[in-house]
């Protein structure tokens, strides 16, 4: 064998390379989800809030029947009209218990 003629050829690498698929890179993996205003959630102190809000005699009930239609949260808005029904349910069966009390009363008398 002719040593000459046979010579080992450094390793070259091909011409083509696949692209590098790069992962995205998330900074804060703990991120909360972007939510729209309309349904941002209402903390427990923003409930509380509303609540001692809803218990003053008139300007209450005038609060709750404007947030019940008007605010562009939804939470709030759901709030407010589950407040006024929990007010009108409460009128309705004082109504009911008022009538059977009086008809009570009248039936001894």
């Amino acid at each position: 064998m002719n040593n000459q003629s046979y010579q080992q050829q450094p390793y070259q690498q091909q011409a083509y390379q696949q692209p590098y698929q790069q992962q995205p890179v998330y900074n804060n993996f703990y991120q909360a989800p972007q939510i729209p205003d309309e349904y941002k959630p209402i903390s427990m102190w923003g409930y509380l809030g509303y609540e001692l809000l809803f218990c003053i005699p008139i300007v209450g009930f005038i609060l709750i029947i404007v947030m019940a239609f008007a605010p562009a949260n939804k939470n709030v808005k759901n709030f407010a009209r589950s407040y006024l029904l929990v007010i009108a349910l409460a009128f309705i069966v004082t109504l009911i218990m008022g009538f059977a009390g009086v008809s009570l009363f009248r039936s001894f008398f």
